[in-house]
């Protein structure tokens, strides 16, 4: 699998969660009781990250973090950016917001000054519909700042980012980039496709997908959103790399298409200078 991918595709993960070492391992066990369905394949280091990825074959990372508290934002920014500037040009980071933030103005600079390149938002962590007032602003000073949005999308537990309330978002700030996580929507795919696949300003990484649906559905889900729309993506520290890389190159895509999703979306997104 490495020779294939290095051989031929540069790679990029465009979505990887990071800790810090004293916290890795409580961050990683309360994702996993969220969601439920086993134990992370790894451990949620950075250290980790670049010893799987090189292995699997992966040369950039797009990592973030997410804040459960107002408090935590300016921390883990901090904590993100720095990561990046200690990666060798190995990682682009985005930031963290809370809708309960009581300076979004300040939030959205520090992430700037930082030389963050987007926003990563899990309403379903933080406990917040993404249609709720409170987030306008949120969506108004990222698309102002041409910082697109990486979102945790759909849960058929919950009704905080499934298609329904993402669709009207997206309608309404039609300026805003925003990545769809899990193909749109975690659990509620086909719902998701149906209800968002035309929207010009939603792309989708195909993170925590994968191991819930059969090779031909995934295909079809990919195709519904087309292939320029759709990004690789691991949701580190939850799966192998390696399978994940696997799983997508099984399907039989063309090179072109290929190299779309596993780089060329992703830096468009995430690398690109927007301003």
């Amino acid at each position: 699998m490495k020779q294939v991918i290095d051989n031929q595709y540069y790679v990029i993960d465009a979505h990887c969660h990071i800790y810090p070492e004293k916290i890795a391992e409580k961050a990683v066990a309360g994702t996993d009781r969220f969601y439920g369905f086993g134990k992370s394949v790894y451990d949620g280091t950075v250290e980790t990250l670049l010893k799987q990825g090189q292995k699997a074959g992966i040369d950039h990372f797009i990592v973030q973090s997410v804040a459960t508290t107002p408090k935590q934002v300016p921390s883990i920014n901090e904590f993100i950016a720095g990561c990046v500037a200690q990666s060798g040009g190995k990682m682009t980071g985005l930031g963290t917001l809370h809708p309960d933030c009581t300076d979004m103005s300040g939030e959205i600079e520090r992430i700037l000054s930082l030389g963050l390149r987007g926003v990563k938002l899990h309403p379903d962590i933080q406990q917040f519909p993404i249609d709720d007032p409170r987030c306008c602003r949120i969506y108004e000073l990222c698309e102002q700042n041409s910082l697109p949005i990486l979102m945790h999308t759909g849960d058929n537990r919950y009704d905080y980012s499934n298609p329904n309330r993402l669709r009207p978002v997206l309608k309404h700030y039609e300026g805003l980039i925003l990545v769809g996580a899990h193909l749109g929507g975690y659990s509620v795919w086909d719902e998701a496709v149906e209800r968002l696949a035309d929207l010009p300003n939603l792309f989708v990484d195909c993170s925590s997908s994968f191991a819930f649906l059969d090779d031909g559905r995934v295909r079809r889900i990919i195709e519904a959103y087309g292939v320029h729309k759709v990004m690789f993506a691991t949701d580190y520290p939850m799966w192998s790399a390696e399978r994940e890389l696997k799983t997508l190159m099984s399907l039989g895509f063309s090179q072109q298409e290929y190299r779309m999703m596993l780089s060329e979306n992703a830096k468009k997104i995430f690398l690109e200078p927007k301003r």
